[in-house]
This record gives structure tokens, C-alpha cells and sequence, in this order.
């Protein structure tokens, strides 16, 4: 895959970088939003004329727009930017001279050090501060509902808040403790119910109601505000 976008004109005023990936297992042209890179994946299968693809492209700018647009709101870690933590506002300070690496005091992120480790710090921070959460959180779900989990991971994925294998194991994206209390409350129940039911059929959805009763607000939230915390770096 190329590592560098290119900078396509889909139309007039409308440049968007694209990312080329060539895959022999591949059986037709796919394209979707890469968040971290804020740019376009377009997978082709061996062989495919990119400028096949680039029609495909250019047919679907109004649905690229879309969906890169929100990425520009996309929280940064860098001082004095303010970024989400399980839902509210805090603002990045830099102390280079202070020692204790990361933390927190009222709505503030202290990071100690020098600057260009800044976005690597908060990064480590909220991926161990998301160990702790969501694990808790995880528990205490699990022990009111008697679903218990064989593991939880808990990764960075590029599109999924979640997943639970055929094994029992539970992944959670750490980006989720970003996330307002609802939204981790119902992705949870989300992922806990599929130890019981491996689709999203009617009793799957049932049970994910008795869990929690937040699925249509933490839905719509995730509509309007995910692709920002996807993007977050």
C-alpha cells in the first residue's frame, strides 16, 4: 500500500488525498475512509485500471466529502488543544520542566517532557487510563448480566469500536474512553450480548436492551461525533 496520499481532483475545488492498495485477494474495487491518515482507501484487485477506479471516485465525491469533513474536528494532542475524556472537555498543558510524564487536575492534562513527545504521551495515557476504565467497566456489566468475557484487548482499530470473537473474546477500541459514559455503556452491553447471540438478530438486539438503555442516543452520538475520535492523534 502507498504510504504517501496522492492528492486527487474528484472536482472542481475538490482535492482529497488517496491512498492505493493493490490486493490479490481482492474480487472488486473497495474504498473507504482511513481516519488516522484522513485520507481515502481505495483496494483494488490485481490488475484493476486505476482509472477505472478513479471514475468510481469521482462518482462518489458528495459520500467522500461526507465523510472526510468531520475528520477535520478531529481532537489533536498537542498543548493547549482541547480533547474529550469520557465526554468532557479537557485541555492539554505542557510543563516541560515537571516530572510525573502524564496527568490530570480539574478538567487539565498536565505532560511533562519535551514537546515532541507530547501526542506520543497523551497517547500512552489514554490507552492505559482505557485498560482501567473499560475493563471496570466491562466487569461490572458482566457480573449484573452474567456474560462473562474469556479476555478483553483493547486496541486501535481504524472503523470498529468493538468486537467479540467465537471464543469469547472481547475487544474494545481505547478510544473509547474519550466517549461519553452512555456510549461505553452501550457498546459494552454490545459486545457482552454477542457471547450469547453471534449476529444482530431480533433477540440480539432484545438483550442489548435489557442491558442498557442507551442504545438509540450512544447510536446517534457515534454517528455524529465517531469519525472525530477515530481520527484523534
Amino acid at each position: 500500500m502507498s504510504t504517501t496520499p496522492d492528492l486527487i481532483d474528484l472536482a472542481p475545488d475538490c482535492r482529497v488525498p488517496v491512498l492505493w492498495k493493490t490486493s490479490a485477494r481482492a474480487r472488486r474495487l473497495s474504498v473507504r475512509i482511513d481516519p488516522r491518515r484522513q485520507a481515502v482507501l481505495v483496494t483494488l484487485p490485481s490488475g484493476f485500471p486505476r482509472t477505472q477506479a478513479l471514475d468510481f471516485l469521482k462518482s462518489q465525491t458528495r459520500w467522500i466529502n461526507r465523510r472526510l469533513a468531520p475528520l477535520q474536528q478531529a481532537p489533536a494532542f498537542l498543548p493547549d488543544r482541547t480533547i474529550p475524556l469520557e465526554g468532557k472537555p479537557h485541555t492539554i498543558i505542557h510543563q516541560p520542566a515537571a516530572r510525573g510524564g502524564v496527568w490530570i487536575e480539574g478538567d487539565k492534562i498536565f505532560v511533562s517532557g519535551a514537546e515532541e513527545f507530547i501526542t506520543r504521551r497523551v497517547t500512552d495515557f489514554l490507552r492505559a487510563r482505557a485498560r482501567l476504565t473499560l475493563g471496570a467497566e466491562l466487569r461490572a456489566m458482566a457480573s449484573t448480566s452474567g456474560l462473562h468475557p474469556a479476555r478483553l484487548d483493547i486496541r486501535d482499530t481504524s472503523s470498529r469500536w468493538g468486537s467479540c470473537s467465537s471464543s469469547g473474546r472481547i475487544m474494545l477500541s481505547w478510544r473509547l474512553v474519550m466517549a461519553p459514559d452512555l456510549v461505553r455503556h452501550y457498546l459494552i452491553a454490545h459486545e457482552l450480548t454477542h457471547l450469547r447471540h453471534m449476529n444482530h438478530g431480533p433477540a440480539f438486539w432484545a438483550l442489548v436492551d435489557q442491558l442498557t438503555p442507551h442504545r438509540r442516543q450512544a447510536e446517534a452520538w457515534l454517528k455524529q461525533h465517531g469519525p472525530s475520535l477515530l481520527g484523534a492523534q
